[in-house]
């Protein structure tokens, strides 16, 4: 049976993402976060308006999506409650969080240099996007409270970084699903996915190049 319902958030379950970025004096800031979707070759990211990723990203228009596996996780999680700004923004530290300006020694993950950016990549996340900023957005700009809170990121990949373990067979261009275990946020907690394909599926039909993008053709 259904009731109605009002939970303080409504994360059902989407992938972290490691974003990194430049500061100011050229060292570089991680931030986990999972509100995150593709589209081709576009992703649109929200992030938290105040924060240093959003500072970075609207600073230098370049980022590294780097996207943990299930094996990433304690990394990820040191992560958490920690920010690149100092002070910290005043909804963050009321939250708890701690400014940390030395991201990659607190989580243990390790500097990779980007080829078409500036930001690096995280090595030990199997799959990592180079990215350039397209076009930035508001949420919520109906609301006077919440206007100005959120900052909505569409961002261009310019180029990408898959462990091959991942790849299917002979095939370069192609990821196979089945091996890649990516790491899931749903109401604050960390999961992963079943290893087995839970059904059949219809849409598999078509071949994925049927959706691939002209961007992708002409990316760095």
């Amino acid at each position: 049976m259904h009731v109605t319902s009002k939970p303080a958030i409504l994360y059902f379950g989407t992938p972290v993402v490691v974003v990194s970025t430049i500061n100011e004096d050229g060292s570089a800031n991680l931030a986990p976060m999972s509100s995150v979707f593709w589209l081709g070759w576009r992703c649109v990211l929200g992030l938290d308006a105040s924060s240093k990723t959003t500072q970075n990203l609207l600073r230098t228009g370049e980022c590294v999506l780097n996207l943990p596996s299930e094996e990433n996780v304690a990394a990820v999680d040191r992560l958490a409650m920690t920010t690149g700004s100092n002070p910290v923004p005043q909804l963050k530290a009321a939250r708890g969080y701690r400014f940390e300006p030395g991201k990659f020694g607190l989580s243990g993950f390790s500097a990779a240099p980007s080829e078409t950016v500036a930001p690096p990549r995280v090595l030990e996340c199997p799959v990592q996007l180079e990215a350039t900023l397209a076009a930035t957005h508001g949420l919520a700009e109906d609301h006077g409270v919440l206007r100005g809170l959120v900052k909505i990121f569409e961002v261009r990949i310019q180029r990408v970084h898959v462990d091959e373990a991942l790849l299917v067979p002979g095939q370069p261009n192609r990821i196979d699903p089945g091996r890649w275990r990516p790491l899931i946020m749903s109401f604050q907690k960390f999961y992963g996915l079943k290893a087995e394909e839970l059904h059949g599926s219809r849409l598999s039909s078509v071949p994925e190049e049927a959706y691939r993008s002209p961007e992708s053709i002409g990316a760095k």
